[in-house]
């Protein structure tokens, strides 16, 4: 029975259940816990973690925590699914929280979803939802403006699914092109896509045309890079549309693709127009873009 004595309330909560990232180490108190030595999970940690994992999808149980009358958990998500405990067949009704497994779920760091493919990060419960959303790690979809697409997969693999998926895209050569969006005045929301190389990196020029109310229509105007946000900060690009004794311009650091085109359109990040703006600029029907990346100094 040692092995049950070990775990002692006292030496338990204080020992394997760490602080925060942003406190210091509880055992050194030198460093923030997040860098310190002492932060690699431990055997009894992952042991700990283990028992939320929940037997249909394999991910944590979080509170609310709900058991089936024979104690087994299951997660919130896959509970709504099923009609009986996935481990006992028994019922899942009446729904019963465990409380003290909430307990111990507020004292245990859990690893983030992807750290299969790399995250490194352990997080308090209540942390991991909104990490995971924005984690770089995740899966990347396919940039594509539009839902039709439902492609995802690694950094890795996004160029070779867009010259095999999307073989319409364009890909112009250097720091300097022209984006030319034709026919701009089709009816009805229409998205102008082209590719971008250069600085070893490859960027992906995207104008979507809106209506935002009946009678009124936008044009959206953004780059985005195919790499991570932290690649993204080490370039700037400008686009500009040049014309009839007339120049508008926008400078901004372009976009991850993880973050895509319609978090920008929403903040409204990126090259506004109207139509009246466009008919300045555009030479029958068709508008050219001036586009030049540009590398940030250090």
């Amino acid at each position: 029975m040692s092995h049950i004595r070990c775990l002692t309330i006292d030496s338990a909560v204080q020992f394997y259940f760490p602080p925060l990232p942003s406190r210091l180490c509880h055992l050194c108190l030198r460093v923030p816990w997040a860098k310190c030595p002492h932060s690699a999970p431990t055997a009894m940690h992952h042991e700990l973690t283990s028992l939320f994992e929940c037997p249909v999808c394999f991910d944590y149980a979080l509170p609310p925590i709900l058991q089936c009358q024979a104690g087994h958990l299951v997660c919130n998500q896959c509970r709504q699914k099923l009609s009986c405990c996935p481990t006992c067949r028994g019922a899942l009704t009446p729904s019963i929280r465990n409380l003290a497994m909430e307990k111990v779920a507020s004292a245990v760091l859990f690893p983030c979803k992807y750290a299969t493919t790399g995250c490194s990060l352990t997080l308090h419960h209540t942390e991991k939802p909104e990490h995971e959303d924005i984690c770089e790690y995740r899966p990347y979809s396919c940039p594509c403006p539009g839902a039709s697409c439902k492609w995802q997969g690694s950094l890795e693999a996004v160029m070779s699914h867009l010259m095999h998926a999307h073989k319409s895209i364009t890909t112009l050569q250097g720091e300097d092109i022209v984006f030319l969006a034709t026919d701009i005045n089709l009816p009805g929301a229409v998205d102008w896509v082209m590719m971008q190389s250069c600085f070893g990196h490859h960027f992906m020029l995207v104008l979507e045309k809106q209506e935002k109310y009946e009678g009124h229509q936008q044009f959206f105007a953004i780059v985005l890079l195919i790499g991570t946000r932290k690649q993204a900060e080490n370039f700037a690009y400008r686009l500009e549309l040049n014309g009839n004794r007339r120049r508008l311009t926008w400078e901004a650091t372009p976009r991850s693709i993880h973050d895509g085109v319609a978090a920008a359109i929403v903040n409204s990040d990126c090259l506004v127009f109207d139509t009246a703006i466009a008919h300045l600029f555009a030479d029958n029907g068709n508008l050219g873009i001036n586009v030049t990346i540009s590398t940030c100094c250090p």
